[in-house]
């Protein structure tokens, strides 16, 4: 069963030194691709240089969110969010990145965010910013991807089915669903219907062991073989992303990863 891993830079390898060093760990450990947080304290030029010469593909990117969770969602916000997008556009393009989480933001604290006015606010806004954010992207050729997460506080978009339904208000081609499976188990469970269910709008998945974030094949909730073989059987051809915690040393946790590995 072939299916197609992405290491993640900003969480395993963590023991090879500085950022830029971890493209050739990974593709030493037999990674084809990586993905990876925003690198914003590393120069353009020398993550583009890296990565063409290690010759790996970076897949996946979290755009720039203004270090503050995102804010696709946050009114008032409008001019900064595109600023934000087009800074992670440059970077994205430098290292032939050709999709893109968009992360939604954070409900201020003191603030309920389960009042209706509030929420319908918060929910206008983020339509129209990724409306805007799923055509300009589109122009670069690179994936909008919007991702349920359960470990932010506040945070506006917590789970799979809000991100649909918010996917198909955007109602456009470019805007697909990044399902982390850590994330979903935690609030919603039911993955396999999740995933059937998900497919005509899936662009990306993450995993990790819960409760723990470690390897997949870790003590925990989620029985990942017969998880692997489901998404091979739905027919998922995109990439799936290691955004978990090593136990140990990077290499001596990737047993699991073996027999997935494409020649």
């Amino acid at each position: 069963m072939a299916l197609k891993f992405a290491a993640n830079l900003s969480f395993t390898f963590l023991e090879h030194g500085n950022f830029l060093d971890r493209y050739q760990a990974a593709k030493n450990a037999g990674f084809k691709g990586v993905e990876s947080g925003f690198p914003l304290d590393i120069p353009i030029d020398e993550l583009s240089n890296t990565r063409e010469s290690v010759q790996i593909e970076h897949v996946h990117l979290n755009a720039f969110d203004g270090n503050s969770h995102g804010l696709a969602a946050v009114p008032n916000r409008e001019e900064e969010f595109k600023q934000c997008l087009e800074l992670s556009i440059k970077y994205a393009e430098a290292v032939k990145c050709t999709r893109l989480h968009v992360k939604a933001g954070v409900f201020p604290g003191g603030i309920d965010k389960t009042d209706n006015e509030l929420a319908v606010l918060w929910e206008e806004t983020y339509i129209r910013n990724m409306k805007y954010a799923a055509q300009r992207l589109d122009e670069c050729g690179i994936t909008l991807l919007v991702e349920p997460i359960s470990t932010i506080p506040g945070y506006f978009l917590t789970r799979a089915q809000q991100a649909i339904n918010l996917i198909k208000k955007v109602d456009h081609d470019n805007m697909k669903l990044q399902l982390d499976l850590f994330h979903h188990q935690r609030t919603t469970g039911n993955l396999t219907q999740t995933l059937i269910d998900s497919m005509p709008y899936l662009g990306y998945i993450q995993i990790s062991q819960v409760p723990s974030r470690n390897e997949p094949d870790s003590d925990g909730e989620i029985n990942y073989p017969y998880i692997f073989h489901q998404i091979a059987k739905l027919g998922y051809k995109g990439w799936i992303g290691c955004e978990y915690h090593p136990r140990g040393r990077t290499e001596d946790g990737l047993g699991w990863l073996a027999p997935y590995l494409i020649d």
